[in-house]
């Protein structure tokens, strides 16, 4: 067992890429109680679906409560620093910008739909989720969006959503939701310039396929 974690700690020591297999990264969040069987066990789960484990979930898989809580921090921690990274990249110029801007969500196992509030340079001004939950018409009112873009000054926004399955295929409700936003940009005189669907490692550009 002593073995293990020293040859884990060792890893994460002297790889400074970071190449370093799930497995040895939870020994070491883990600690002296971590075995090979334990954490091969936990690394089979994968990345996404170890993510979204609570506590309860991993002291089930034979973790105490404290190092549970270890690997969920660990966890919460990359997520925080994924939504930190739209700080540093506050200029949107492409599609590709703003999945990387977000692509914290692909981690999400909910629907969560986003705007981007831009100014005329498109520099991010604000990034703000409006809504949690399946996308349909009734929660995803153009008057939700736009007022929020009015108070900050926006001079134009962009949609995100995305969604937990993996694959960002529209759906012909993000379709009419996306149709409808673009009606009231023109009217309001603030404008769409995308609407982004997350998946797993892809995402579709809703103005790339015409319907902006």
């Amino acid at each position: 067992m002593e073995k293990y974690i020293e040859v884990a700690r060792e890893r994460v020591s002297i790889y400074p890429d970071r190449s370093v297999e799930l497995k040895h990264l939870l020994a070491v969040l883990i600690g002296s109680r971590a075995t090979s069987e334990m954490c091969d066990r936990l690394a089979d789960y994968g990345y996404q679906y170890l993510s979204e484990m609570t506590v309860w979930e991993l002291e089930n898989e034979g973790l105490t409560e404290i190092e549970a809580q270890k690997i969920v921090a660990g966890f919460d921690l990359a997520r925080k620093m994924l939504e930190s990274h739209i700080e540093k990249q506050s200029v949107i110029r492409s599609p590709e910008d703003v999945a990387e801007a977000v692509k914290d969500m692909r981690f999400l196992n909910q629907e969560h739909f986003v705007c981007l509030f831009m100014d005329t340079k498109n520099n991010i001004i604000r990034k703000e989720t409006i809504f949690v939950g399946s996308l349909n018409t009734s929660v995803v009112h153009p008057r939700e969006v736009f007022k929020n873009a009015i108070r900050y000054s926006a001079a134009s926004i962009i949609c995100v959503h995305n969604h937990p399955s993996g694959d960002p295929t529209p759906s012909q409700e993000d379709i009419h939701v996306t149709k409808r936003l673009a009606d009231s940009s023109k009217l309001i005189g603030i404008q769409l310039l995308d609407h982004i669907i997350i998946g797993n490692r892809k995402f579709i550009s809703l103005r790339e396929k015409g319907y902006i």
